[in-house]
């Protein structure tokens, strides 16, 4: 089945360096949580592992790295291409690269032991095909399969609006507001670093969707903490103390509902039932 993607989102990635996002800037506290809450949580190697929007392979390659069988899709031919360039350059190799829609994935069922879906949630607009995504994460998963799924929280925008000075720009206070009311985050000033087309979610929220997707022992934590909104990031973490500061206070705080949603990315972890 084809599933219609979204010409602005498509654009975006087109034009956006997401190759390099992960290794600047405080993406680099996104990338190193992201991968420290998989670590505490996946199986020892070799598990079967779909990376789902995995789109220019910085997860699936580390994954593959650690002894992982890594089969990487994504909506994007460009961002695919980058990925499948990685598999002879880091030492081992991602399994497979695929364009593919999360909505309807072509891997058989239960044919994996991790689904990653570190961005497809937040570019599906509609709840209703966004379960389609989730359950079909759920279905080629392995009775005890775990699930990874990102969601950027409401709020990024208004914090990152703040951080950045943003507001000097009328046009971005209407789209937080946007944001705000409706959780659709739509970039009606077409600025680059604005982002594109996304829906941002309350943490309560990606818990209930994935919760009726049919995953059990649902929990939702905060990636960044409040991190990412120091003004001297970048300083702070070429320091090896300040940097595991940063972590620190990201890990300590994760999971308190009173502060989860300050984080720019919240991650849903979750297990397929053992039918």
């Amino acid at each position: 089945m084809n599933w219609e993607f979204s010409p602005d989102i498509l654009a975006y990635y087109r034009r956006a360096p997401e190759h390099q996002r992960l290794q600047t800037g405080a993406s680099q506290l996104e990338f190193a949580r992201t991968k420290e809450i998989i670590s505490r949580r996946i199986k020892a190697a070799p598990a079967v592992v779909i990376d789902v929007g995995g789109g220019p392979g910085a997860y699936a390659a580390w994954l593959a790295e650690l002894g992982h069988e890594v089969h990487l899709v994504d909506p994007v031919p460009e961002l695919v291409a980058r990925a499948r360039s990685l598999r002879n350059v880091r030492g081992r190799q991602i399994e497979s690269c695929t364009q593919g829609d999360a909505r309807a994935l072509s891997q058989a069922d239960q044919s994996a032991d991790v689904a990653l879906l570190l961005g497809p949630l937040y570019h599906i607009i509609d709840a209703g095909e966004r379960q389609r995504a989730l359950k079909e994460a759920y279905r080629v998963l392995t009775p005890g399969g775990l699930l990874f799924a990102a969601a950027i929280s409401r709020f990024a925008s208004v914090l990152d609006g703040l951080h950045r000075d943003l507001f000097a720009d009328p046009e971005f206070g209407r789209i937080v507001q946007r944001d705000l009311d409706a959780g659709v985050h739509e970039n009606s000033a077409e600025k680059l670093d604005y982002f594109t087309t996304a829906y941002f979610h309350r943490p309560e929220e990606l818990h209930s969707e994935v919760t009726a997707a049919g995953f059990s022992m649902v929990s939702v934590v905060g990636i960044e903490g409040p991190g990412w909104l120091v003004a001297d990031f970048d300083a702070r973490w070429r320091d090896a103390r300040r940097r595991e500061d940063l972590l620190r206070s990201a890990r300590v705080l994760e999971a308190e509902p009173s502060i989860r949603a300050m984080s720019a990315h919240l991650l849903a972890i979750g297990r397929r039932n053992g039918d």
